[in-house]
């Protein structure tokens, strides 16, 4: 990245999909026309090998496919990262038959505004997301996040081999962020020579998908998540990967009735790591905010996120990923008018 952006990043997660349906066209134009610093897609693959922009490889939620007669009979149950699911697969469909469907809103009792949005279009793929940025007319920062990338190479789709080759007209050491749940696809796609900082995933329970396949095979105990947050797991994280992206009650700190309270040293220990640090994900509705944060009954009502948004950027983090980046440019704003202003993020 270039010394041009402000830290920390306002990343647009799956575009501006606190608004509009994630991942679809109208989100990620509104989260430009915003001023997001930077773009997150979630990258699957359909069965003919294209990347497409969905949160999941099931897309019942997200799109209209349930409700297509054509479709019906290649709904199936399938265990995907050890997680039986059954739904509509897109490694199940070709990139002609995706094309036909349809974006929908995945928490339509949550945001009802964006459940009765009419113009959210159809699914994109990668390559699409990418002529929308080079349309933005600034400079944006793309974080693609390569989901399930384990289990898709078990299907013969691996998605190192065709994101690099679907990326490396377009990627600079200044543009892209590679993210995953999984070290394995992001040291692929670094042995590929795909330009770019890679950024490894850390959720707040559980272990890797990766580790955790290897470790079925092998019956070597694979690390979890919280083995790689101990000091000694972050400094052998900063050799293989740039930094990490953290769920954001990792750094918050909780007393016993559960109220945030304060937020914890995970982001400093890893900045003396060496590491550069985001935490996903800053949503405003009260469902998403801590017990003490909320402000009426409504799980839809906006909360008091003003005071977690300022709590998590208060941690010294390098990027957040927000539904609602407005709302997150409006926070840094905030912030920044009443600290020194902090370094931006150095060229690698």
């Amino acid at each position: 990245m270039t010394d041009d952006y402000p830290r920390p990043l306002v990343i647009a997660h799956r575009g501006a999909s606190g608004y509009r349906p994630e991942h679809s066209r109208a989100a990620y134009e509104l989260a430009l026309e915003m001023g997001a610093d930077a773009i997150e897609p979630d990258i699957v693959a359909s069965s003919d090998g294209v990347l497409v922009l969905r949160h999941e490889n099931e897309i019942s939620d997200t799109t209209n496919v349930a409700f297509l007669s054509e479709f019906a009979g290649r709904r199936t149950t399938k265990v995907i990262d050890g997680v039986e699911r059954t739904g509509w697969f897109t490694e199940d469909f070709t990139w002609a038959e995706l094309s036909t469907l349809r974006t929908a809103e995945r928490l339509p009792k949550i945001r009802r505004g964006s459940a009765t949005f009419i113009g959210g279009g159809g699914i994109l793929r990668l390559r699409d997301l990418l002529e929308i940025l080079d349309a933005a007319g600034r400079a944006v920062i793309l974080v693609a996040e390569i989901k399930h990338a384990t289990y898709f190479a078990s299907i013969g789709l691996p998605l190192d081999e065709l994101f690099a080759a679907e990326i490396a007209h377009w990627a600079t050491a200044d543009n892209l962020i590679v993210e995953s749940f999984e070290q394995t696809v992001l040291q692929q796609i670094r042995a590929r020579g795909v330009a770019g900082r890679l950024v490894f995933l850390i959720d707040a329970e559980g272990g890797p998908a990766d580790l955790l396949a290897q470790e079925a095979a092998s019956g070597v105990p694979a690390r979890s998540y919280a083995d790689h947050l101990t000091n000694a797991g972050l400094t052998e994280l900063a050799h293989v990967v740039d930094g990490v992206s953290l769920a954001k009650s990792l750094i918050m700190r909780r007393d016993a009735s559960r109220h945030v309270i304060g937020i914890t040293d995970v982001v400093a220990r890893a900045h003396l790591a060496g590491l550069i640090v985001f935490v996903w994900t800053l949503r405003a509705e009260n469902t998403f905010l801590p017990r003490n944060l909320r402000i009426g009954v409504r799980p839809s009502g906006y909360g008091d996120w003003p005071a977690e948004f300022a709590l998590i950027l208060s941690s010294g983090v390098d990027g957040v990923f927000a539904d609602q980046p407005d709302l997150a440019l409006r926070a840094r704003w905030d912030f920044l008018a009443v600290t020194e202003a902090p370094p931006r993020i150095a060229s690698p």
